[in-house]
């Protein structure tokens, strides 16, 4: 059973999402709360998973998140928000964020944020990738040029970054890629140690951005320049 914590400072939202998530059989819900208490909530229920309002009046979300992050063994932590920038983005993901959620979504894309997230996978929401492919990691490129790191990758680990990219876990890589559960962690850690990065998500925006230079016309990449 997955367990969700769930810290919104709205009390008819993070009510109306208790019971959504809580029709699933897969997952529970044992406490939603608002940001003043969230590191108590995360000590005594243990949860897989929080869903963390990024903008809250007693207490910000990114502080929030970086004291989560800080505990032993912490849960995975998805970003619910109304909207996002790209400082919003980087000041997450480096403090630890795996995944983005905008209050708009349908319950169907609820339920399965919890349970990427829950099997160690990654989560971009449609508007937060279009915000890291454009703005995230600032690398001193021109938009639309090649990150030059990904040269350094073997065929193999551009098959794991590819992966990476669509939020899959290790153990989905593994399975897609016919690889053991180790060879599949030590190909991520491999990436992660090539291109400079810290964490899964900051992989998959590299991929990303990767794959929006690759549809760039020629033509338009001249014209930036």
């Amino acid at each position: 059973m997955i367990r969700v914590m769930i810290v919104d400072d709205e009390i008819l939202l993070r009510t109306c999402m208790q019971r959504i998530l809580e029709c699933e059989p897969d997952i529970e819900v044992p406490v939603v709360c608002d940001g003043r208490d969230v590191l108590e909530a995360v000590d005594t229920h243990r949860p897989d998973v929080v869903l963390l309002d990024l903008r809250m009046p007693d207490v910000d979300g990114l502080t929030a998140l970086e004291r989560i992050r800080s505990r032993p063994a912490p849960p995975a932590v998805a970003i619910l928000t109304t909207f996002l920038t790209d400082e919003d983005i980087a000041a997450a993901l480096r403090s630890g964020a795996a995944g983005f959620l905008m209050k708009d979504a349908t319950p169907q894309e609820l339920a399965h944020v919890v349970r990427v997230l829950a099997a160690g996978g990654t989560v971009l929401s449609a508007a937060a990738a279009r915000i890291v492919v454009d703005g995230y990691l600032d690398t001193g490129l021109r938009h639309g040029e090649r990150d030059p790191r990904l040269d350094t990758l073997t065929e193999r680990e551009h098959e794991v970054l590819e992966l990476l990219a669509e939020g899959l876990t290790n153990a989905d890589i593994g399975r897609r890629l016919l690889l053991s559960a180790s060879t599949t962690k030590e190909h991520v850690s491999t990436i992660l140690t090539k291109l400079g990065l810290t964490n899964r998500v900051q992989a998959a925006v590299v991929a990303h951005r990767a794959a929006a230079a690759r549809r760039r016309p020629p033509a338009a990449l001249a014209e930036a320049r």
